[in-house]
C-alpha cells in the first residue's frame, strides 16, 4: 500500500516547473506587484494581477531551501527579496531595527517572517524566521507527547492546567534563514559549524529555542497571519512604513491610520495566501509552501528522511494505538500521540537533514505525506484496522498525530483539522476544586561538600582553620571545630571543656560582650562544636570565618576577613568574604537569626527562596531549578490554580526584573535534572538565580578602606576600553554600560563615547 502511495503522488502536476526567471516579475520591476485591489483580499484581485503575483511566487519558492509560508511571501513581495542570489541584501531595511533574540532566553512573540539578529558573541547574525514551532519539554525524544500537551493553550501548566496568568509563555523553536540577506551578510560555513558545535547562540541544528511571552492569552490565540500583521504595525512599524519599499502600504490603503492599516495589510495577506493555494506548481501544508518538484524528488530518494523513512512513519502513526494479539481482546479506549519533529529525529541518518531550514522542509513533507495517506487509505481518518487518525495539533513538535483505537466510536470529522482532543479530555478530568495550600518549609541541602572547613595550617604553635557560618549555627548559636582541634582538646580538657572565644569582625566594631566570650565545648563521637555563641548583629549565612586555637591553651580566637571593597550580594551588602554557595542556599527569603521558615511569604518571595533552596547549585552560587516543578516545590504537591497562577505571575516579572533567568538544561532517563544540558538527553526550561556581585559606590565616590585582598579571586569592576579601528560596540554592551551609568546615579553621558567599548564587571584569579 505504502509503496504504490508514495510512488503514485506525483501525477502530472509533479513535472510542472515554474516560469523562466527571465521572465518572472520584480518588485522593483516597471510595473508593481502589489495593487490597491490586493488590499481587499483574494476575491476581489483582477486575474491578470494575480497572475503576475503568482509567478513571482513560485520563483520565490523554487529559490528558496525553506517552505514558503505565507508572511514570508509577502516579505519578499513587500520588501523586494532579490532571486539572483542577494535576497533582502539590497533591501530598505534597518538591520539596526531587528529585535534581538537570544538563544535559550525569553523573547517576545516572534511570527514567521519576522527579521531578527541573533545575539552572538562576535558578529551579528540577521535572518528571516521562516518556521516556528512548539518545544515543549514534556514532549519525548522519539515525539512521544503526553495527552495534555497536545493541543494545550500556551502557559498550560499542567493536565487540566490552563493558567491564569496574564502573560502566558510558550516555549518554541525557531527555525531562522540564516542566508536570507545575501552572501555579503551571511556568515561562512566554518563560522556557522562553530556556532553550532558551541551550542551557545544557536543549537546543534542552527535553530534558536526561545520562552515565548504574549502579551495575553488572546494574543496567543491569533493565528500566524494576525499575529504577524500585529507585529509589523508594532515592532516593525518602521519598517513597514518605509518610503523605499517598491510599493508602500500607506500608499495602497490611502491612509496612515492605524485600522486602515491593518485592514489593508491583512488585505494583501490574505491575497497571498490565496494566490500560493491557487497554483499548480506549488503544494502548501497549512500556511506553509513547496515546489511540487522538491516533493517528487523526495519520493525518489531512498536516503534518510525520503521514501522509505516516511512510509515507515505512517505505517507507525496508523499501529501505534493497535492492540496486539490478545485472547480477550482490548477492552480500553488507547489514545497515542506522536510529534513529528522529534519522530524525525529518531531516523538513522537523520541529523544532517534536519539542519539549519532543512527541519522546516523536512516537518511540511512528513505532514504531506500522513495527509496524503489519510486522504487515499481511510475514511475521514478512519482505517480499515479499526484505528482512527487526525491531526490533534498543528504547532507543537511540528504537528501532533493522534491515533485512537477503536476509532469507530468516535463522531467523524475533518482530519486534517486540529481538534485539541488531548488537551481537552484532560481538562474535562480536572473539574473537582482543588484546595489552597500552604507553602511548606523547604530543608536546607543536605550536601556533604556545601560549605566544609579548610585546614589552613597545622604547626607545632597553632591550628588554623576556615569555615562559613551556616543558618542554624547562626540561629542557634554554634559552630563546628575541627577534628585536629577536638582531637587534642579531648585529651586535655576532657569532653566538655569550659573556653574562651576571642571574636574580631575585621573592619568593624563589636560589643565587649561579643569581643570576648564564654563558650563551652560538645565534644562528642559524632560531631564536636563550640557552644552559647553570642553571634554579631551582621553576621550572615555564608560569612566566612578564620579560628586559631593554640596547643594546651583554653582560647580560639575568631576572625572575618576584608574584600578589597564593599559588595551587593543579591539583597546582601558586606564587606567581607563569604561562601557564594552558602550565601545563596542559606541567605533566601523567610531565613534569617530569628528563624526559618516560609510563612507570610508573598509569590514572589516563595518563588526566590524556592530556586535557591531546591535549584542545582554551581560553584559561584547559582543556583538553576526545573520550571515546571516549582510550584509543587513550593507546596509539596500541585496547589490550587490561583496560587500557580500568582507563582507564575511572580516568576514573570522576576524575570522581566532579571532577578531570575531563563535557561536551558537536561533530564536523564531517572529523572534528574542537569545543568548544562547533556548530549542526547531531552531539554528542559531552567529558572536560574545568578547572585550578581556589584561594588558598592559610597556618598561623594568614596569607598570603604582598601583591606587584604580575597583569596585568589580578583574583582574587576566594569570599565571603559579602547577599541580598534574599524570595529564598533555591540548592543549588548552599550545596554550595559547605560545601566552602569544609572547604577553610579549619572545624568548626563548616557551613551558610549565614540572609539570605545564598555567591559561588565567580572571576576577573575585562581
Amino acid at each position: 500500500m505504502y509503496q504504490q502511495q508514495f510512488d503514485e503522488r506525483g501525477g502530472p502536476d509533479a513535472s510542472s516547473t515554474p516560469p523562466d526567471r527571465a521572465q518572472v516579475p520584480d518588485p522593483y520591476g516597471d510595473r508593481a506587484l502589489l495593487t490597491s485591489a490586493m488590499t481587499q483580499g483574494h476575491d476581489a484581485v483582477p486575474d491578470e494581477e494575480r497572475d503576475r503575483l503568482r509567478d513571482y511566487l513560485e520563483a520565490v519558492a523554487a529559490a528558496r531551501p525553506a517552505p514558503v509560508h505565507t508572511t514570508v511571501a509577502f516579505n519578499a513581495v513587500y520588501f523586494g527579496y532579490d532571486l539572483g542570489g542577494d535576497g533582502y541584501g539590497g533591501s530598505p531595511l534597518c538591520l539596526d531595527a531587528f529585535p534581538v533574540i537570544t538563544f535559550g532566553e525569553c523573547a517576545p512573540v516572534l511570527p514567521v517572517g519576522a527579521m531578527v539578529c541573533v545575539a552572538t558573541g562576535s558578529d551579528p547574525l540577521y535572518a528571516e524566521i521562516v518556521y516556528r514551532e512548539g518545544a515543549h519539554p514534556e514532549v519525548g525524544a522519539l515525539g512521544d507527547v503526553p495527552a495534555w500537551v497536545s493541543g494545550a493553550p500556551a502557559g498550560a501548566e499542567g493536565p487540566g492546567r490552563p493558567g491564569s496568568g496574564a502573560t502566558p509563555r510558550r516555549r518554541e523553536l525557531l527555525v531562522p534563514d540564516l542566508h536570507a540577506f545575501g552572501p555579503a551578510l551571511s556568515l561562512s560555513a566554518a563560522q556557522l559549524h562553530r556556532l553550532r558545535t558551541r551550542r551557545r547562540w544557536i543549537n546543534e541544528d542552527g535553530h534558536v529555542v526561545v520562552d515565548v511571552r504574549y502579551p495575553s492569552p488572546e494574543a496567543a490565540r491569533r493565528d500566524d497571519l494576525a499575529s504577524y500583521a500585529d507585529h509589523l504595525l508594532t515592532t516593525a512599524r518602521e519598517q513597514l512604513l518605509s518610503p523605499f519599499v517598491p510599493v508602500s502600504l500607506a500608499a495602497l490603503v490611502g491612509s496612515t491610520h492605524d485600522d486602515d492599516l491593518r485592514a489593508g495589510l491583512l488585505g494583501i495577506l490574505d491575497t497571498v495566501r490565496g494566490v500560493l493555494h491557487s497554483s499548480a506548481v506549488l503544494r502548501t501544508w497549512g500556511d506553509y509552501t513547496m515546489p511540487r518538484t522538491s516533493l517528487a524528488d523526495c519520493r525518489q530518494d531512498t536516503g534518510p528522511l525520503g521514501r522509505d523513512d516516511l512510509r515507515s512513519l505512517a505505517a507507525s502513526v496508523e499501529r501505534a494505538a493497535t492492540p496486539g494479539r490478545r485472547r480477550y481482546g482490548l477492552t480500553t479506549p488507547v489514545s497515542v500521540y506522536t510529534a513529528i519533529g522529534p519522530r524525525l529525529r529518531g531516523f538513522p541518518g537523520a541529523t544532517e537533514t534536519l539542519r539549519g531550514v532543512g527541519y522546516a522542509a523536512a516537518v511540511c513533507r512528513a505532514n504531506m505525506a500522513l495527509a496524503d495517506v489519510l486522504r487515499k487509505d481511510s475514511v475521514q481518518g478512519l482505517f480499515a484496522n479499526g484505528s482512527r487518525i487526525t491531526l490533534d495539533d498543528a504547532f507543537e513538535g511540528g504537528g501532533v498525530w493522534r491515533s485512537h483505537h477503536p476509532g469507530g466510536a468516535e463522531a467523524p470529522g475533518d482530519p486534517l483539522a486540529p481538534a485539541g482532543h488531548g488537551w481537552k479530555s484532560t481538562f474535562l478530568a480536572s473539574s473537582e476544586p482543588e484546595p489552597d495550600l500552604e507553602p511548606i518549609d523547604l530543608p536546607l541541602a543536605d550536601d556533604d561538600s556545601l560549605g566544609t572547613g579548610e585546614l589552613l595550617r597545622s604547626g607545632a604553635q597553632e591550628i588554623v582553620w576556615r569555615a562559613p557560618l551556616r543558618l542554624v549555627q547562626l540561629i542557634d548559636g554554634w559552630f563546628p571545630l575541627h577534628p585536629r582541634v577536638v582531637e587534642e582538646l579531648r585529651r586535655t580538657h576532657g569532653v566538655r571543656p569550659a573556653l574562651r572565644l576571642e571574636l574580631v569582625h575585621a573592619g568593624e566594631v563589636v560589643g565587649e560582650n561579643e569581643a570576648r566570650q564564654s563558650v563551652s565545648g560538645e565534644l562528642g563521637d559524632e560531631s564536636s562544636r563550640l557552644t552559647r555563641i553570642a553571634w554579631p548583629r551582621d553576621f550572615f549565612p555564608g560569612l566566612m570565618l578564620e579560628l586559631r586555637w593554640r596547643r594546651d591553651g583554653s582560647v580560639i580566637r575568631l576572625a572575618t576577613e576584608r574584600l578589597t571593597e564593599r559588595v551587593r550580594v543579591g539583597d546582601r551588602e558586606t564587606g567581607h568574604c563569604y561562601d557564594p554557595r552558602v550565601l545563596t542556599r542559606e541567605d533566601a527569603p523567610g531565613s534569617d537569626r530569628h528563624g526559618d521558615s516560609a510563612v507570610g511569604l508573598g509569590p514572589r518571595q516563595l518563588v526566590m527562596r524556592t530556586v535557591r533552596r531546591c535549584g542545582l547549585l554551581t560553584l559561584d552560587g547559582h543556583a538553576l531549578m526545573d520550571r515546571s516543578v516549582l510550584p509543587s516545590a513550593v507546596y509539596g504537591r500541585p496547589p490550587a490554580r490561583s496560587q500557580a497562577a500568582a507563582l507564575e505571575s511572580a516568576v514573570a516579572e522576576l524575570l522581566a526584573e532579571r532577578l531570575l533567568e531563563p535557561a536551558l538544561g537536561s533530564r536523564d532517563a531517572w529523572g534528574q535534572p542537569h545543568f548544562p544540558p547533556r548530549y542526547g538527553q531531552r531539554t528542559i526550561p531552567l529558572i536560574g538565580y545568578r547572585p550578581i556581585r556589584a561594588r558598592v559606590i559610597r556618598l561623594w565616590g568614596g569607598i570603604e578602606p582598601a583591606g587584604e585582598e580575597l583569596r585568589g579571586i580578583q574583582f574587576v569592576p566594569g570599565h571603559l576600553r579602547r577599541l580598534r579601528p574599524g570595529c564598533s560596540p555591540s548592543d549588548v554592551q552599550r545596554a550595559a554600560f547605560r545601566e552602569h551609568c544609572r547604577r553610579l546615579g549619572k545624568a548626563d553621558g548616557w551613551d558610549l563615547p565614540y572609539g570605545y567599548t564598555f567591559v561588565t564587571q567580572h571576576t577573575r584569579g585562581r
